[in-house]
């Protein structure tokens, strides 16, 4: 029985973390090889639809004029663009340094409700075909608008995510070099699953909308992005990702920033993938479902829990003399989690060996599901954001 339970839970661990995307990408070979290929969308200056840049920014004063500066600057018919920067509860010099740009709707209120709620309030105000939504802290190719945009010619297509990157610079440590790798990979099975079907959910920090699909959700919600996104989804809709427009931000300053952010993402994917039960139904859409489960659902719940199960497992095994393929996995599982517990010693002390970065972000991510987990029950985690302290200004080259 301790058998069966071990290889189980190993064949879930590795399914979610490289199982999938070697899956994924073979479905998507076999959909190229059958014919069903899809055609990238081409962009056509002329026939882009009217498009409303929103972006919520609360106390953002160090870098609201580079975000600004850098959204005035990105290529879009003027006569079909507008852009409204919402600053509720901020009691920086956000507001008036956005009310200083005469091009820009800026939309203040004193009181603090969240970003959805800014988000909210924002919509109301937008009678654009398309919106597209991007956090303060991070700055756009030029191309961007038209990159997104250019796809909705399709009817079909009712959202479009972009591509998040993150700069650390040469002094990466190991929150930012792993953060780093893990948008890469991110990337990669966000191309493949737009490719077989669509993408299951978008980053706040770029992604677009269908202005008439937009759906409000609950002022508690903590992850709106993703939560807007698997809506249209849901309603039969793709959500396709175009790696041609990106947005691109610090990592974070630390570890424990990094594990801060991670902590509320958790509780915001519980929090999704229990008001989200419709998509978990596999007779109503099969094929997100699929892509639904396998991507998010599996990474939020059952994976992070089986790890040290696996590892308890493993030792069992091990210690009974059960045989030399348990050994052998099980000092592997040892040289894992002593390379994290190494590069945890290191980050303390400022001192850094690349080996160790990807299994302590690993680790550190995994245990982040967990404390996200027992926040969101406890009633702990607030839909209203609190940043997370990133790096020195980007003032990098954002279009390498």
């Amino acid at each position: 029985m301790v058998e069966y339970l071990f290889w189980i839970a190993l064949f879930i661990i590795i399914y979610t973390y490289i199982g999938y995307g070697m899956l994924l990408y073979m479905l998507v070979l076999v959909r190229r090889l059958v014919g069903k290929r899809r055609l990238a969308a081409s962009a056509k200056y002329d026939t882009l639809p009217s498009c409303t840049v929103v972006v919520a920014a609360y106390n953002e004063a160090p870098i609201i004029r580079q975000k600004i500066d850098n959204t005035l600057g990105l290529r879009y018919p003027t006569d079909r663009i507008r852009y409204i920067f919402v600053t509720d509860g901020s009691t920086d010099d956000t507001p008036a340094l956005v009310s200083e740009y005469p091009a820009i709707t800026s939309l203040h209120q004193p009181t603090r409700y969240g970003k959805i709620a800014a988000v909210h309030r924002a919509m109301h105000e937008i009678t654009t075909d398309v919106v597209v939504f991007t956090d303060a802290n991070t700055l756009l190719n030029p191309d961007a608008l038209i990159e997104l945009c250019k796809h909705y010619e399709d009817k079909q297509i009712g959202a479009v995510a972009g591509e998040k990157r993150v700069y650390a610079g040469e002094e990466a440590d190991a929150s930012a070099a792993g953060e780093g790798f893990y948008w890469k990979y991110e990337s990669a099975l966000k191309k493949w699953d737009s490719e077989l079907y669509t993408v299951v959910g978008t980053a706040g920090e770029l992604f677009s909308i269908r202005r008439n699909l937009y759906e409000s959700v609950s002022l508690d919600t903590i992850l709106d992005d993703f939560m807007i996104s698997m809506r249209i989804a849901g309603k039969g809709y793709r959500v396709v990702y175009e790696p041609g427009a990106f947005a691109t931000e610090m990592a974070s300053e630390n570890v424990q920033e990094e594990l801060k952010r991670k902590i509320r993402i958790a509780a915001g994917g519980i929090q999704s993938v229990i008001r989200l039960k419709k998509l978990l139904n596999p007779f109503i859409c099969p094929v997100l479902t699929f892509q639904y489960v396998s991507h998010r659902v599996l990474r939020w719940t059952l994976t992070p829990i089986l790890l040290p199960i696996v590892f308890i497992l493993n030792a069992l095994l091990h210690f009974s003399n059960a045989g030399i393929v348990y050994s052998g996995l099980f000092y592997a599982q040892l040289a894992f989690y002593g390379l994290a517990f190494l590069g945890h010693l290191l980050e303390r002390k400022a001192l850094k060996i690349k080996i160790t970065f990807i299994p302590y972000y690993f680790c550190i991510m995994n245990y982040a599901v967990l404390g996200g987990m027992l926040r969101y029950f406890k009633g702990k985690q607030s839909a209203v954001w609190e940043r997370s302290n990133r790096k020195q200004s980007l003032k990098a080259d954002y279009n390498r």
